[in-house]
């Protein structure tokens, strides 16, 4: 108990407050702490190799059996379980039977889907904190998440899983374990790949889905064995006595194993030491070195160096545990006859590894509401009170169902994001029915068009966010909003159809020379259902054509109002703000989301033409010509949006606006009372805002509110609803007269502004 409150929890030199929680050991003593559960995770992932390596050979089930008899006996032996400490009542042994049970379920899913997905996946899904996953499901399923950042950490975590389901081609590359149907190890196996099957999954993504399952079990089965940990004093003593229990359960089972099927170790001797290893470092070590680090350093630390250490080192094993000296090593113990049927490394295994290990990282650390308080003082008792700040009680981010929920609010009540979001539930319909009728008649024309569908639906997916998020609330550090979302979302989609463009015209220039031969059976039917979607998103988009050649149609409106302030003091100052009613202006966002439906419908129309050239012609050119063309007038027709778009992204002068704020700037320059003006910035902030800044200087005797109201009004006629208004009255020019040079050279330099000329390092004379 010294050691674990050794810590200093008084304020630093620094002043800064004492902080909650446990108080970590010392560092020097805390190192060797970090050095030692790194090493076991490491010793955890051989173990868990080698127990891939013992499945092919051992039944699952006489493979739990052999781990929970090894680790009962050695817990036995250290704990004394029965000579130490109070005795067990009746119904104590009751909940310690069902604890043994629900541990033989969840350690029969964990292995069944090692022989599915192989070590490095199993260590990549299963080994995870109880407080990563706490810390997940509270994001998605409660209210009390943990703020941005832990729900970032879900959404790696989320990423990493679909990474492994979508993007690892194991299946592939591997070769299948020999399993058909009704032809099982036993009547388990042939269960347990039955319920997959029904799926309609593959083994290997089966068993993603099986390890996550088993994670989530894994997290509620400790969590409700710490009250039973508690009573019958320690959670040492309820493993050793719960493993002793799983032993009598599996025991009558293994002895049925033993005489219906057939074995397929030639000498259990020689597997004595790979198992004992298995035991040694996957079951006992590792709880003994968890539950000493759990008590010597912070939860959240256990937590992110474990997870770091046994991640990379699953990866680094992954990676030469098929090499062929390993190869060798482990023939000693598998027939000569038997295939191997490894699991090979791949790119989404590295992606995914990437993301869990930020995503555990980042759900296990402490949140920072509420961590710190300033120590001001201690009760009669001796416990130490600390006066907390306002960040401590705020309310935590929302769940991500309630997000959605909110969200999809949001999107139907605009008429823009409706639009796009109905257009996506018609083109994935249209998609999944698509890549169905092409698995159904194994057509590899159909699949292929299915999934360029489904990339395409990745534009109105960032179409549909950029259109919510521009209508989010300006922040403290996005104190301008996030309107300018939707141009940046036009642009990069511009991007992508220039590169979509330059990809098929040179695709086309090199088929065009060797023009290839064309399986035409299937194309004009599934190019006529894309043109019927894609006219329909033709017509739903073509307003934002039409918007984007200066039509002010849809403005959004906003309530007028200015305000200056008046600074006393040395310089005199004033400041005027003003909001006025929106003009129309280009929606980048629905320009791009209109143009890549534009080029889907073009390349339906070149696929139909060329299709019937090829049928009733037999001119196989006309697939390159046709996509050549469709590919110039894409390219022809992106090049306008990217070009808008920069030019708002550089902040450019709004080019239909530009005559009306020069006339502006003339009249203000004859309002009465007004000496005169310098320093005018306009731009376009978004589709529906012109911003403005400019600075005006007035005569001491003029009422500036006055001022600001004439030229608010004209620059508004201009059509700027976002202004802000310097004023800058003639006593600040008396002011720097005195200081350093007289008024008129003041005002001779401010008129000279505008006809700078400047070095080529950047300074400047007048």
């Amino acid at each position: 108990m010294e050691e674990k409150y050794g810590g200093d929890v008084l304020p630093g030199p620094t002043g800064g407050g004492g902080g909650l929680g446990p108080v970590d050991v010392p560092s020097a003593r805390l190192t060797k702490y970090i050095i030692l559960l790194c090493f076991t995770k490491v010793l955890k992932a051989v173990g868990l190799f080698e127990s891939y390596d013992l499945l092919k050979a051992v039944h699952i089930v006489q493979f739990i059996f052999i781990l929970k008899l090894g680790t009962a006996f050695l817990m036995v032996l250290f704990q004394k379980p029965f000579s130490s400490g109070k005795s067990i009542t009746k119904h104590q042994w009751i909940k310690i039977f069902k604890h043994a049970v629900a541990g033989c379920i969840i350690s029969l899913l964990w292995f069944f889907g090692l022989t599915l997905c192989g070590p490095l996946r199993t260590l990549l899904l299963f080994e995870h904190s109880d407080i990563v996953v706490i810390s997940l499901l509270s994001v998605l399923f409660t209210s009390s998440g943990g703020g941005p950042a832990k729900t970032r950490g879900a959404a790696f975590f989320i990423i990493a899983v679909i990474c492994l389901l979508l993007f690892d081609n194991d299946d592939l590359m591997a070769k299948m374990a020999e399993h058909p149907e009704g032809h099982h190890d036993s009547a388990l196996t042939h269960m347990l790949y039955t319920a997959i099957a029904f799926l309609g999954v593959a083994d290997h993504k089966g068993g993603v889905l099986l390890l996550v399952l088993a994670l989530c079990c894994k997290v509620g089965f400790h969590t409700a064995s710490r009250k039973l940990s508690i009573d019958v004093g320690g959670t040492k003593r309820l493993q050793a006595l719960s493993h002793l229990v799983s032993v009598l359960l599996l025991c009558p089972w293994v002895i049925v194993l033993s005489v219906t099927t057939e074995s397929k170790v030639e000498s259990w001797f020689s597997l004595i030491m790979p198992f004992t290893t298995v035991i040694f470092f996957v079951m006992v070590l590792d709880f003994y070195v968890d539950s000493i680090c759990s008590v010597k350093m912070e939860i959240s630390k256990c937590a992110r160096y474990g997870s770091f250490s046994i991640f990379i080192s699953a990866l680094l094993f992954g990676n030469f545990w098929t090499h062929p000296i390993t190869d060798q090593l482990r023939a000693m113990n598998k027939a000569p006859h038997q295939e191997s049927t490894e699991h090979v490394l791949s790119g989404g295994v590295v992606v995914s590894t990437v993301f869990f290990t930020l995503s555990a990282n980042i759900l296990s650390s402490p949140s920072k509401r509420g961590q710190k308080g300033t120590l001001i003082g201690y009760s009669p008792e001796g416990m130490p009170l600390y006066n907390f700040m306002g960040d401590a009680f705020q309310h935590s981010s929302q769940s991500i169902p309630r997000f959605i929920k909110e969200s999809l609010k949001q999107i139907l009540e605009e008429n823009d994001s409706r639009q796009i979001f109905y257009f996506l539930c018609l083109n994935l319909l249209f998609t999944f029915v698509e890549l169905f009728y092409g698995v159904l008649t194994n057509s590899l024309g159909l699949i292929s068009d299915g999934f360029h569908m489904l990339f395409d639906c990745s534009a109105l997916v960032m179409g549909l966010f950029a259109a919510l998020m521009s209508r989010w609330k300006a922040t403290r550090i996005f104190s301008y909003g996030y309107g300018r979302i939707e141009i940046l979302s036009g642009f990069i989609n511009g991007l992508f159809l220039m590169v979509i463009a330059f990809f098929v015209f040179m695709e086309s220039v090199a088929r065009l020379i060797d023009p290839p031969e064309l399986d035409t059976h299937m194309l004009t039917p599934v190019s006529v259902g894309g043109l019927i979607v894609n006219l329909i998103g033709i017509c739903a988009f073509s307003h934002a054509h039409n918007h984007a050649h200066g039509a002010s149609q849809g403005s959004c409106h906003s309530s007028d109002h200015s305000h200056s302030h008046h600074m006393h003091g040395h310089s005199d100052h004033g400041h005027g703000h003003s909001h006025g009613s929106a003009g129309g202006g280009m929606n980048a966002n629905m320009r791009g989301v209109f143009l890549h439906v534009l080029a889907d419908t073009l390349g339906s129309i070149g696929v139909i033409v060329s299709t019937i050239l090829i049928e009733q012609f037999g001119w196989f050119v006309a697939d390159p010509l046709c996509s050549l063309f469709i590919a110039i007038l894409i390219f022809l027709s992106v090049v306008p949006l990217i070009k808008d778009a920069c030019q708002v992204l550089l902040l450019r002068l709004p080019p239909e606006h530009e005559k009306e704020l020069h006339i502006a700037l003339e009249k203000i320059q004859k309002i009465e009372g007004l000496i005169s003006y310098r320093d005018p910035h306009f731009w376009r902030h978004s589709a529906s805002i012109i911003a403005g800044t400019i600075h005006i200087q007035v005569a001491s005797d003029i009422l500036e509110q006055r001022i600001v109201q004439q030229v608010t009004g004209i620059l508004k006629d201009a059509g700027v609803n976002n202004l802000t208004i310097q004023i800058e009255k003639e006593a600040y020019f008396q002011h720097m007269s005195g200081l350093s040079t007289g008024f008129h050279d003041v005002l001779a330099m401010t008129k000279q502004m505008e006809s700078m000329k400047y070095y080529k390092d950047g300074t400047f004379i007048m």
